[in-house]
């Protein structure tokens, strides 16, 4: 298109001022059409680009976490997440020591405290390191709750503990590589 005059695909010239009549509604259906086939080119582009991943990845879908106080798997799930979350933030030394008089037996606190010692790791984690996430999986028993911790470190490498709980006082008394009856 050069100055005022335009050219319709079918040769017609809108004049000057941009005609009336059939040639006006031609040129504008023509420039709607131009315009929507840009768009479309536009958007096919981004997407073969992945630009439309990216955005669509970084506007994620609302994430929730539930549980209940009385449910002991969600216990272990948020002394595990508070107690990761301890180990991994600059001075939470001090919380972590809060975490296990909170949620661990005393006897099994002192348990633990030799295991430390003769192994030379975190007991909670029987691990030196502090993992990048971690996941519990009811595991089932009758007289107490048993449940599965997965940890995943770095290399997607993972380790599973056992970890069991009173049903009435909600304490951990156990945490291993087996469970309480089969170690």
């Amino acid at each position: 298109m050069t100055g005022n005059n335009s050219s319709i695909s079918n040769n017609e010239s809108t004049g000057n001022n941009g005609a009336t009549g059939d040639s006006t509604t031609r040129f504008h259906t023509a420039r709607f059409r131009t315009a929507r086939r840009r768009t479309a080119v536009a958007a096919g582009l981004a997407l073969a680009l992945g630009l439309g991943v990216t955005a669509q990845a970084s506007a994620g879908s609302p994430r929730s976490v539930s549980g209940k106080p009385s449910d002991n798997i969600t216990r272990i799930a948020d002394f595990y997440g508070a107690y990761i979350d301890a180990a991994t933030d600059e001075g939470g030394g001090g919380l972590e020591d809060e975490l296990r008089k909170h949620y661990l037996t005393p006897a099994f606190q002192k348990e633990l405290a030799a295991w430390e010692d003769e192994n030379h790791a975190n007991g909670v984690l029987q691990a030196q390191n502090v993992p990048l996430a971690w996941k519990v999986t009811d595991n089932g028993t009758a007289n107490y709750t048993e449940a599965v911790v997965t940890l995943t470190w770095g290399g997607n490498r993972t380790t599973k503990l056992i970890v069991d709980m009173t049903r009435n006082t909600h304490k951990i008394f156990h945490i291993g590589t087996t469970g309480v009856e089969a170690g």
